[in-house]
């Protein structure tokens, strides 16, 4: 194997190889005293069919096979020795007409490739990082417990001729129409609403409000733009109800009893129970705002470059992504707040941020030797196979059979013991804010 290198600049190179034709002719010989004694021919005996008789039989399927085989330890020897790292597929070049590998023949070919960049090492001792913690309030807690009581509200009939309020329940038959025709998914009966709860339409449960058992209001309405049914999206609708009940609300009496309802002994362990939840709320919210803060000092202290190729994927995902939005909007850039060149230059940058961070951590976790065990890969997929009930064991087989998608569960799982192992080296203190501290948005919502 001959190899010279034709260009290299920055990240980019560009090799060329030739695979001389007695190397391939030498592999196909040995691949033929492989095989010959398992292949049988009619007029020779099991394991006695000659080299020659196999070569004519089968020599151009054993050449292609072989010349694969050649072909891809040529390229990882290649790299191995000069040291090159690919970040993403590298291209190759047969030269126009190729059709394939010919006996007698040397293979030469180009291989075009971009590798990983060298990132720069960091001494996480000197990165600092505040953290933001925030106390479970008893009010919180009486805030959760009101929730689950009002999910657990019965209701009791109205007097005869009372007039529904706001936070009332309605139980109506409807039958909806646009252009006064019936839409499917429009009709119901005998449907429990409750008025001001927002579970319907916009402005359906606000004309129901004064209604009372008997009456057969038309409520008009029009869907949201972004429904979730495109053909109704914006449409104007009217739907005929009947009104079979009016009834208010019951208060809830919250104590041990209504604990049991939830599988508790007694309100204090229900209590408990719900400060442990908004406890692990606020560590979420805590711990997004430090992994966001320890991004942005990476994406700040290890400046390189990045492969153009990766750049571009990354970017081409991000926009196809926001095109879609767009569509589903029903929007164009006449609707929008920026032109379409000023989006797509804020989306590189973003697309530059996240493949910096990408390549940032991967090198880190590589250098730290951080690795996702199988177990971990397998509760990601259990994670992932609870989304599709009753298709659990299909989950599996996709992700056992795709590397790919297995590579794309692992990603994140890497990501996270990198952001781990980093903050262990770093300097954290932690400050105590409020919850609406805590809670509040960051910036915006590029994290990588």
């Amino acid at each position: 194997m001959n190899v010279t290198e034709v260009s290299a600049e920055g990240l980019k190179h560009e090799l060329k190889i030739t695979l001389p034709a007695a190397e391939i002719a030498a592999k196909v010989d040995a691949k033929i005293a492989e095989v010959k004694d398992q292949i049988k021919l009619p007029g020779f005996r099991p394991g006695k069919v000659p080299e020659q008789v196999v070569k004519q039989r089968f020599g151009d399927s054993l050449l292609n096979e072989v010349f694969q085989e050649v072909l891809q330890n040529a390229m990882q020897t290649t790299l191995e020795e000069r040291e090159l790292r690919p970040a993403m597929q590298p291209d190759l070049d047969f030269g126009e007409g190729f059709t394939g590998p010919k006996e007698g023949e040397d293979v030469e070919f180009t291989i075009k490739l971009e590798t990983l960049p060298d990132v720069p090492e960091l001494d996480f001792s000197t990165v600092t990082l505040e953290k933001q913690v925030a106390e479970v309030s008893d009010e919180e807690v009486q805030k959760r417990l009101q929730q689950l009581a009002d999910g657990q509200r019965s209701f009791e009939d109205r007097d005869e001729g009372a007039a529904a309020e706001t936070n009332d329940q309605v139980n109506i038959d409807f039958v909806g129409t646009v252009d006064g025709e019936a839409f499917e998914g429009g009709s119901a009966e005998g449907v429990n609403l409750v008025l001001g709860s927002n579970s319907f339409i916009p402005g359906f449960e606000d004309q129901l409000v004064g209604v009372k058992v008997g009456d057969e209001p038309e409520v008009k309405v029009t869907f949201p733009e972004d429904y979730q049914a495109e053909h109704l999206a914006g449409n104007d609708a009217v739907f005929a109800c009947k009104v079979n009940a009016v009834q208010s609300p019951m208060d809830t009496v919250i104590d041990d009893e209504f604990a049991k309802n939830f599988g508790m002994e007694n309100l204090e362990e229900l209590t408990g129970r719900l400060k442990e939840q908004v406890e692990g709320e606020f560590g979420s919210f805590s711990r997004e705002k430090l992994k966001r803060d320890l991004l942005d000092q990476l994406d700040g202290a290890m400046k390189f470059e990045v492969p153009e190729g990766l750049l571009d994927a990354e970017f081409h995902q991000i926009w196809h992504q926001f095109e879609h939005q767009m569509e589903h909007e029903s929007k164009t850039f006449d609707d929008m707040e920026k032109s379409e060149d000023e989006y797509k230059e804020e989306y590189k940058t973003i697309a530059e941020r996240r493949v910096r961070l990408g390549l940032a951590l991967a090198e880190i976790g590589r250098k730290a030797n951080i690795e996702v065990t199988q177990e971990e890969l397998t509760q990601a997929i259990f994670q992932q196979a609870r989304n599709f009930p009753g298709q659990e064991q299909q989950v599996f087989e996709f992700y056992s059979k795709d590397p790919q998608a297995a590579a794309q569960l692992r990603a994140p799982l890497i990501e996270e013991k990198v952001v781990d192992y980093v903050l262990e080296l770093a300097t954290v203190t932690e400050k105590t804010v409020t919850e609406e501290e805590l809670k509040a948005p960051l910036d915006d919502d590029e994290v990588i």
